[in-house]
């Protein structure tokens, strides 16, 4: 009873945390593309020779739309699309390449979509051989990939597997005909399966399932019945989201209505069933929504503190400077963050017009970057510290009264020095995270502008 009763009382809209500050409270109007060179320019010096750097690709491109997506996505049949674009990414690079006094180390390599694997084998091996023909690559660098089980083909897998990468995420939601259909996402167990046992064969050590919980039409009945399917192929990594509600963002969500969804309460059961299950399959639960087995990496990064949180979601490697590439990609020099126009047509004009396709973005203050250590460190390790600072902001100092609550609620430890998230507390990073949040508190939103938390 008492976890159905925090559930209703910390289930408000709240941001997920992949930066700080949230997007919606980026300061805009201090933005200029020339802070954002400079800053890009300042943190490959300082970084590259010791970290690298991690690049994403946002690939678009769909065949059909997922109903239930907030991804930034162009549905298509036509792939002749692809070419003009990875031409435009390759474009885009050599940008960037130009701010850089020496070869970049790449560490990290994600492709995000959309569907990466809309685009042909052939086409995803020009593009990252382009990529990579002016840089160095990392001694442990990893290289990862996002791809829908309908389309991924062993020409895909065989392919990006030979140019270096080893990390395979399988988007699969939810198992069950009606949820399928409704979110229009159609994909067999047959097809998971022969997925994932050849990416086993070539050679990629580690798989992740993304699943969801609270789509419509989503039983318990039916999520036991998905999760003992994935409990039989062992997937290392397990990526277990929260549905976000968000048709005012997402048009396509306006094929159901919030009459198809579980209420707070059955998605709160649902939740607790699937990490229930997950812990049962030998799994341990990894910051925020995520889960691996013991044997994976980002295991071991949790347990030697050296787990990490960006736009591209939690990794066990850290580098100062991530660059976005593509359209609507968001990059994060450390003490900047950057994102692209969101549209395809604006971006090829502008990138072939020889202009970085930056429209917005954000220069952190000293405030902010206090701030978001403190965010980083409760998502990734389950504490954070204050004691070191002499005197705490007057912006962390509010955020460490507004914690009080949570402290009573037993969501958190509160010391004089710092908190730790308690069992009960990691079902609600993100609210833990909110009282820290100084700009949202400044500026509290008179509309829903995040999914709610539960």
């Amino acid at each position: 009873m008492v976890d159905q009763y925090l559930a209703g009382k910390y289930n408000v809209a709240a941001p997920r945390y992949t930066s700080y500050p949230t997007m919606p409270y980026w300061d805009t109007a201090a933005f200029s593309l020339t802070g954002w060179e400079d800053s890009v320019k300042l943190s490959f010096k300082e970084s590259n020779g010791t970290d690298g750097l991690s690049l994403y690709i946002h690939l678009p491109f769909c065949e059909s739309l997922c109903t239930y997506c907030g991804c930034n996505t162009r549905i298509t049949k036509n792939h002749t699309v692809e070419i003009p674009y990875i031409d435009a990414v390759l474009t885009e690079w050599a940008m960037y390449l130009q701010m850089m006094d020496e070869k970049p180390v790449i560490r990290e390599i994600h492709l995000g979509g959309g569907t990466p694997t809309f685009f042909s084998a052939d086409n995803l091996n020009d593009l990252i051989k382009g990529l990579l023909k002016d840089s160095v690559v990392h001694p442990r660098a990893e290289f990862s990939f996002e791809a829908h089980p309908a389309n991924t083909s062993f020409d895909h897998l065989q392919t990006l597997y030979e140019l270096g990468f080893t990390r395979l995420s399988l988007g699969i939601q939810d198992f069950d005909p009606k949820v399928q259909f409704i979110i229009n996402r159609d994909q067999s167990v047959e097809q998971v399966t022969a997925i994932t046992q050849q990416a086993r064969q070539i050679g990629y050590t580690s798989i992740n399932y993304d699943l969801i919980y609270g789509l419509p039409l989503q039983t318990v009945e039916g999520l036991i019945n998905t999760l003992e399917i994935v409990s039989k192929l062992m997937p290392d990594r397990i990526a277990f989201y929260s549905y976000a509600h968000v048709p005012w963002i997402k048009p396509g969500q306006r094929r159901f209505t919030e009459q198809d969804l579980p209420n707070a309460e059955a998605k709160t059961r649902l939740h607790k069933i699937g990490v229930s299950l997950f812990k049962s399959y030998g799994y341990h639960e990894i910051g925020m929504d995520h889960f691996a087995l013991p044997d994976d990496e980002l295991f071991m990064a949790e347990k030697s503190g050296n787990l990490h949180r960006n736009f591209m979601g939690y990794t066990q490697q850290h580098t100062r400077l991530l660059i976005g590439l593509g359209v609507s990609s968001i990059s994060d020099s450390y003490n900047a963050f950057a994102q692209n126009v969101k549209t395809v047509e604006e971006y090829l004009q502008l990138v072939n017009s020889g202009k970085l396709p930056v429209f917005k973005g954000h220069l952190l203050t000293d405030d902010d970057l206090i701030i978001r250590q403190h965010i980083l460190d409760i998502m990734c390790k389950g504490h954070t510290e204050w004691h070191h600072l002499a005197v705490p902001s007057h912006a962390v100092a509010e955020g460490i009264q507004r914690l009080q609550v949570l402290a009573n609620d037993g969501l958190i430890e509160l010391s004089p020095g710092g908190l730790t998230v308690t069992p009960l507390g990691k079902g609600f990073l993100r609210n833990i995270c909110m009282a820290l949040d100084a700009r949202l508190w400044a500026n509290v939103p008179t509309t829903q502008l995040f999914s709610m938390a539960v």
